[in-house]
């Protein structure tokens, strides 16, 4: 069953989000950057312009966009082995997740054989790191593009559409948003929205981690997503703005 009171989470109600920050040019290098941290959790995203891309794509006067995901070794309570060798199942998912959601900014690729690398890179985790690194990633590549047309690399931005996402979940029978880790954890429900500017969804990530859930909470943690992303793209509007 679920509650619809709101409950207090550190001074925050079931359907608030944590206080979120975005640091454009928070890299000094990078073509794009962006510091972004929902409470606790702190990523680190940067876009890089690279010339020419994947042996597949060459020649087609197309570019691409692609994304690595990592967390620092004491981006959590205990220290966590870089990922050197292989890169785990759960890394692997989560950059092809932000990979996906970055290219759906654009129409199409025809912006000539460049690269453009994201990296998101956790400094410290209190649950939510996936979706903070898909909001942050967007203001980098917006960035990352605007430098681009800057220096004639291409006549404008090719970017169409923001992106933005956000954690959702039930825990002790109620509907949350943008959980963090000690949520996370003990959810019985938890829940990735990733959506446009538009209003489109690029991804829905649903699980029962501890049970299973009706249609009617699926649609409750979408329609809970889906404000706390439209609160995430005016954030992203304003820091663009300024």
């Amino acid at each position: 069953m679920l509650h619809s009171e709101q409950t207090t989470r550190v001074g925050r109600s079931a359907t608030s989000l944590r206080a979120i920050t975005l640091e454009r040019g928070a890299s000094a290098f990078a073509e794009g950057s962006c510091l972004i941290t929902f409470g606790d959790t702190r990523v680190l995203c940067t876009a890089s312009v690279e010339d020419g891309v994947p042996g597949w794509r060459k020649g087609s006067g197309l570019g691409w966009i692609t994304a690595e995901y990592a967390m620092l070794p004491r981006a959590t309570h205990t220290r966590t082995p870089r990922e050197r060798a292989q890169l785990g199942g759960r890394t692997q998912e989560i950059q092809r997740l932000i990979g996906r959601s970055v290219r759906a900014m654009l129409d199409d690729f025809a912006f000539g054989e460049y690269t453009i690398r994201v990296d998101c890179d956790v400094l410290q985790a209190d649950g939510g790191t996936r979706t903070a690194g898909i909001t942050g990633a967007c203001i980098a590549v917006v960035d990352a593009f605007a430098w681009m047309a800057r220096t004639e690399r291409v006549a404008a931005s090719p970017v169409r559409r923001h992106v933005a996402a956000v954690s959702v979940g039930i825990v002790n029978g109620e509907v949350r948003l943008d959980l963090e880790y000690a949520e996370d954890v003990r959810a019985e429900v938890d829940m990735n929205v990733v959506m446009t500017s538009e209003g489109r969804f690029v991804e829905v990530q649903g699980t029962g981690e501890h049970g299973t859930f009706d249609r009617s909470a699926l649609d409750a943690l979408i329609e809970l997503g889906s404000g706390g992303i439209r609160e995430l793209l005016d954030l992203q509007r304003s820091a663009l703005a300024r």
